[in-house]
């Protein structure tokens, strides 16, 4: 199961246990419980702090707890946490074993601090890249407070469960047997669900920071490059951002970043807030801007609102706050979404095994998930606006090959239908006859493009009619002090390379602008 590279990479990782765990297992005969058997007999012979209990009594058949020495309470793994989960499986070992998590003190804090009755379930894909994030925070948080229990569900190995609750989206996360919350979610957005009072404590920590010289709002390629730019320029340097990394986590491979043959968004993500770290930059995470009031005074402070109540201000402000999935706007789409209407093929593709799919979109990310989905789902139905697909040639020579795809053009989608629960088909007019027709199917994913994060800037600055912030060569906005860069602005070809370059220019501007502004007392 393990080949000899990734044992040897395991037991060096397990060196680093300090304390003995046991893995205690509940097996069956399935396939999927014979490689259980065979994946956690392969781990106990890598360390001798490793011991196996195969006499659990689970419900959940093939599933393990990872446990202290000694209890029997832990985090669950049912099914295989292989894929993307390895890594979650990892950590799990070594966090239960004593090896320290990479988590700031304060989070750990307010995990130990949570008071109550926690019983998380997580369900999961192997191909989901957003899960882990989930996957690795409740499990933390299980195994730093003995009042949170976590269950972590390989979705596969538990079709009939995925079908009775009614998951079409992952990560899926249960709170004591209700919905919690989907998509990707970080440890610290977890906990503040559940510590009510951390918002204003949050708010005030903001707010008590002493003013930055640059401050960035956004941490994806853009905010990360104009991070590191600034803070090598020796100067006091904040990056405010909603998650670190932006959409780019989103992303399942980036083969075009130069001198990057091939990576995968999370990593690529977390590279860069490593870098960002490294240079000293204060790093506010799980942060969202509210509004932007520009100085009052040449050389003043320009403040940034935030939507807890906290207030940061600068000397100079480079908005890089990116750009989120377009929705298609029809009837159903927000009343069955993540119940049919879904917006990542990788991460949810796998809950459609066998049924009948549409992609709405007919550019590269639509055609590229028309052709990882005809790989997994029963057929795959194209819906494209234009008269043509717009994807690359190479693609749509793929797409044609694949005998379980049908391709409309020239096709308005009107309407996602559903019965109620969850989406039973769609509804889609023919632009040139005006004939309308409706497909039975299970799941709709969108892949329409982008849309800028950048309602909160209206009034306060120049925006396109498309909703991007105007900028000129160098970054700069019509308001003094105020820089842009990424796929927030006007620039064309919404790309990480083009987004980081942006954001090295938005860096090297508001150093300039800093050096001819009039020296603050």
């Amino acid at each position: 199961m393990l080949d000899d590279a990734l044992k040897s990479q395991l037991q060096t990782y397990l060196g680093m246990l300090r304390h003995p765990i046991r893995l205690i297992a509940t097996l069956d005969d399935s396939e999927t419980g014979v490689e259980m058997r065979s994946l956690l007999e392969t781990i106990v012979s890598l360390s001798d702090k490793v011991s196996l209990v195969t006499t659990g009594n689970d419900d959940r058949k093939p599933s393990f707890v990872v446990a202290c020495d000694g209890e029997t309470q832990g985090v669950r793994f049912a099914g295989l946490p292989l894929g993307h989960e390895f890594t979650s499986l990892v950590l799990a070992l070594l966090w239960t074993g004593g090896h320290p998590p990479k988590v700031e003190q304060d989070v750990l804090d307010a995990i130990k601090g949570l008071d109550g009755d926690f019983n998380f379930e997580v369900y999961m894909s192997l191909s989901c890249h957003n899960c882990p994030d989930v996957v690795q925070a409740l499990s933390l948080m299980a195994i730093f407070n003995p009042k949170v229990k976590t269950v972590v569900i390989e979705g596969g190995a538990f079709q009939q469960e995925v079908t009775e609750r009614e998951i079409m989206a992952v990560p899926m996360v249960f709170l004591n047997g209700k919905v919690f919350g989907s998509g990707r979610m970080m440890v610290e957005e977890i906990v503040a669900k559940l510590d009510t009072g951390s918002t204003g404590r949050e708010a005030a920590k903001l707010s008590a920071k002493e003013p930055y010289e640059v401050l960035i709002v956004g941490g994806g390629p853009a905010g990360a490059a104009a991070a590191v730019y600034a803070a090598r320029k020796g100067i006091r340097v904040g990056v405010a951002a909603e998650r670190f990394g932006g959409q780019v986590n989103d992303t399942l491979v980036i083969e075009n970043y130069i001198s990057v043959l091939e990576t995968d968004g999370p990593k690529f993500g977390a590279d860069m807030e490593a870098q960002v770290r490294h240079y000293g930059v204060d790093i506010m995470n799980l942060q969202k801007a509210a509004k932007v009031v520009p100085a009052t005074e040449e050389g003043g402070l320009i403040q940034i609102e935030m939507a807890n109540g906290g207030l940061l201000q600068a000397r100079t402000v480079i908005l890089s706050t990116g750009a989120r999935w377009r929705n298609v706007n029809v009837p159903g789409e927000q009343e069955y979404k993540n119940k049919g209407v879904a917006y990542c093929p990788h991460c949810d593709g796998p809950l459609f095994k066998g049924k009948r799919t549409a992609v709405i979109g007919g550019g590269n990310s639509g055609i590229e998930a028309a052709i990882d989905l005809a790989g997994i789902v029963a057929h795959v139905t194209v819906i494209e606006f234009a008269d043509q697909l717009k994807a690359d040639a190479v693609l749509v020579n793929k797409l044609n090959s694949l005998s379980n795809v049908t391709v409309h053009t020239n096709a308005q989608t009107t309407e996602i239908t559903g019965d109620g629960s969850i989406v039973n088909g769609i509804r889609f007019k023919d632009r040139l006859s005006g004939v309308e027709q409706h497909l039975a199917l299970e799941g709709v994913f969108v892949q329409i493009g982008l849309v800028p994060n950048t309602e909160f800037l209206k009034g306060t600055l120049e925006l396109s009619k498309f909703g991007e912030i105007v900028v000129d060569a160098k970054g700069h906005t019509n308001v003094p002090g105020v820089f842009a860069a990424g796929d927030c602005t006007t620039v064309p070809f919404k790309q990480i390379v083009i987004a980081a370059g942006d954001g090295a220019k938005a860096a090297l501007s508001a150093f300039d602008h800093l050096m001819r502004l009039p020296v603050l007392a």
